[in-house]
């Protein structure tokens, strides 16, 4: 999908987002589960089913994320360096203001993420999906540098998800 038109399709569904009647769910402690630098003890979460999880301003260097079922989560001022989130789903998940400097993101799914002001420095984007993600400009550029691969589960390319230019 080229640049512009991903931009008028995310531009339609924002303004379908706006207008549209939406029911009023009422958020309960059962299903979110929010992790903070107490909680978060271990950097195992390999294969779990984190759906819904939020991480805000946590410590999570070197985690393991790798398999993890995070669609939904919440990272929020997190801080992921060199955290392997490889073949993870972050579809529908929130990184915002996130520190992913040296994360392997290969194979991972972000598909409808919303990923503003985060850091992707030196990070494994290797068969990654960004289809419908929203990034800084400045960070797609960056990540288009040594984006490449063809997500295994989407089959989607990573160059073509992130919009990079040819």
């Amino acid at each position: 999908m080229r640049p512009l038109q991903r931009f008028f399709t995310l531009l339609a569904l924002l303004f379908l987002l706006a207008i549209a009647p939406m029911p009023v769910l009422a958020a309960s402690s059962a299903a979110i589960r929010a992790y903070d630098d107490a909680e978060a003890t271990t950097h195992n979460y390999s294969g779990q089913s984190l759906v819904k999880a939020e991480f805000a301003g946590v410590k999570l260097q070197g985690a393991n994320f790798s398999g993890a079922d995070l669609q939904g989560a919440v990272f929020n001022g997190s801080d992921l360096t060199r955290a392997n989130l490889h073949g993870a789903n972050l579809n529908n998940g929130i990184t915002y203001l996130t520190n992913l400097t040296e994360a392997n993101l290969s194979d991972a799914i972000f598909t409808s993420a919303m990923m503003l002001k985060s850091v992707f420095r030196n990070a494994n984007v290797t068969g990654a999906d960004f289809s419908f993600a929203v990034l800084d400009r400045t960070q797609v550029l960056q990540l288009c540098k040594t984006a490449s691969g063809i997500n295994p589960t989407t089959g989607v390319d990573t160059r073509e998800s992130l919009g990079c230019p040819s």
